[in-house]
């Protein structure tokens, strides 16, 4: 089978991890390689996501690395195996990969949390506002791709159905912000607090009266994998969707969002300005 062109950032993410376990004990390709029965080639396309490896090999090469980690292991095989199809799958080719990588981030995580300081988590809005946000932020989109973009977030909502926890972070600013008009801006926030009844799913407000608070650079989603080496931070800037794995980077964000969750009001109290906002519109 010819190597991938375009792998994702999961199979990526599977290459990189062990391509860490290989040098994390000194273990150059070639011995890999020579211990594996195959090619430098072959071992430098595997961490690099162009090839795929199979159970048997990778549990060999977790050997050859001395990696006891039976958790990590079972998760990299998971991640090497897995031949399901996405729902996201059907829009490759239509939108950015890098939106598809996200989907298949979120549908593989064991939790989420996320912070936005001046939008709605995207799982989170309703269509009205997804697509008045989408005028905003891509003027030149054609109006077939803007209701692909819509009906891709939609669907991502999958993840708050699957059940897995959901820590939305929101500074109210967001939560002023008519986005689409008044009566659009107030069905989000109704939209918010219905949401909110889901019992995975937990909405904070940090509200503009936050002593100390200072903001914290780009709004970012905390994504945990399924052991903690998997986790994935994803930051959004100006020019797309950024996904950060490095060891040190992980801890930083993950201090970052323990502060700013200690700014963020109570559950109760958050749901009460909500509703207050939305009737004061």
């Amino acid at each position: 089978m010819p190597p991938r062109t375009h792998p994702t950032a999961r199979q990526l993410r599977l290459g990189a991890e062990l391509r860490k376990l290989r040098e994390a004990t000194g273990v150059v390709s070639s011995d890999a390689a020579k211990a594996l029965g195959t090619s430098q080639a072959q071992i430098s396309n595997i961490e690099a996501g162009k090839n795929g490896v199979s159970q048997e090999r990778l549990r060999r090469l977790a050997e050859i690395y001395g990696c006891e980690d039976a958790q990590l292991v079972d998760a990299l095989v998971a991640m090497a195996t897995d031949r399901q199809t996405g729902w996201w799958e059907e829009y490759r080719g239509v939108l950015a990969p890098k939106a598809l990588d996200i989907a298949e981030m979120e549908h593989h995580g064991s939790d989420i949390r996320t912070f936005q300081a001046v939008h709605i988590p995207g799982v989170l809005q309703t269509e009205d506002h997804m697509r008045a946000a989408s005028i905003f932020a891509e003027p030149t989109l054609s109006e077939a791709t803007r209701e692909a973009h819509v009906s891709f977030r939609t669907k991502r909502r999958a993840v708050l159905e699957s059940g897995i926890l959901y820590d939305a972070i929101v500074h109210e600013a967001a939560l002023r912000m008519r986005v689409g008009g008044t009566e659009v801006a107030r069905a989000q926030l109704e939209h918010l607090v219905e949401a909110s009844e889901r019992e995975n799913l937990t909405i904070r407000v940090i509200p503009f009266s936050a002593e100390g608070f200072a903001g914290a650079g780009h709004p970012m989603q905390y994504v945990s994998g399924v052991v903690p080496q998997l986790d994935t931070v994803q930051i959004d800037t100006i020019h797309g969707a950024e996904l950060i794995d490095a060891v040190a980077q992980l801890g930083s964000y993950k201090a970052r969002l323990e502060l700013i969750g200690s700014a963020a009001l109570a559950e109760d109290a958050s749901l009460a300005l909500v509703r207050d906002i939305a009737q004061n519109l």
